[in-house]
């Protein structure tokens, strides 16, 4: 009896050191939300055998399962620029999301004819997009109906190609760019564009910018219309606020096509910080930022 005691003492002992390792590893998950891991984190992701970079950023209340906002530069931009510039970190804060910065190698985005290096070497994109994605949500618990691509002018093209290309956003928002690559049978989702009448690198009635990447695109009228047919739109309506006027179509689905135009705006992201002294000077009729996250919020994947 003695031997038999000592034996399921140590199986008792045993089971309890498992489930210390246990609890102890669920605390350092709930952590992983918790003020200590708040702040930016640099991170990359292997993409065929090359390695990506991206900037996390995660507030220090992110909530159970939070909504995730990648942000993608202009050509000629960075992860960085894009995450000093835009103002997303303090919304973030505000409203408990996370948001990802990824970075175009060469700074730039194959978006399909634009632009720079990267659509001239195939980079494959939308691949880094989506391990990006797939890496963040497995780390954070991220929600899958409410994933949300933010991308200003190249970055507005890629988030147009990753759309569709894939069906992992909810929302996009668009800003100063366009849509530049074959869409022959997109996934329906909400899709709001912000672009200025006096763009003059991605031109708004559409045509050849005058850019140092110069850049041919559809109208904006046009690329509105193609996912108003996607997402089987009702007709739009149209408002005017000072100089902002905004096109909108209900869809089904609790979806929405709306696009945002601000007369005299040039090629900028509206309500940011200039992110150069040459850049057009950013508009102060709207801020694009806090604009498209209240879009964002209100479309979830149905």
């Amino acid at each position: 009896m003695g031997a038999r005691n000592r034996r399921w003492r140590s199986w008792a002992l045993a089971l309890a050191a498992l489930l210390v390792v246990v609890a102890v590893a669920a605390v350092a998950r709930d952590r992983s939300r918790s003020s200590s891991a708040a702040g930016t984190e640099e991170r990359v992701v292997d993409v065929g055998g090359t390695e990506r970079e991206f900037r996390l950023y995660r507030p220090a209340d992110l909530p159970e399962s939070p909504a995730l906002v990648l942000v993608l530069h202009g050509g000629g931009g960075s992860a960085r620029q894009a995450q000093e510039t835009y103002g997303w970190d303090d919304l973030a804060a505000r409203e408990g999301f996370a948001v990802a910065y990824p970075q175009g190698l060469h700074r730039t985005w194959n978006a399909g004819d634009c632009c720079g290096r990267a659509a001239r070497q195939g980079v494959d994109d939308v691949a880094f997009l989506t391990a990006l994605v797939r890496t963040v949500t497995d780390d954070l618990d991220v929600d899958p109906r409410r994933v949300y691509l933010a991308g200003m002018s190249n970055g507005a093209m890629m988030g147009y190609a990753f759309a569709c290309a894939t069906d992992t956003l909810a929302a996009l928002g668009a800003v100063a760019g366009s849509q530049v690559t074959d869409c022959p049978a997109p996934a329906p989702l909400s899709v709001v564009h912000v672009h200025g009448t006096a763009d003059a690198s991605v031109l708004i009635d559409g045509g050849t910018g005058s850019g140092a990447g110069t850049v041919t695109a559809p109208p904006l009228a046009e690329v509105m219309a193609s996912w108003r047919s996607v997402d089987a739109c009702e007709s739009p309506r149209t408002t005017r606020s000072g100089d902002v006027t905004t096109e909108s179509a209900d869809c089904p689905e609790e979806r929405t096509v709306e696009s945002v135009v601000i007369d005299g705006a040039g090629h900028q992201w509206p309500g940011s910080a200039a992110p150069r002294a040459a850049a057009d000077p950013p508009s102060t009729a709207l801020d694009a930022t806090d604009y498209l996250w209240d879009f964002f919020a209100a479309h979830p994947r149905p």
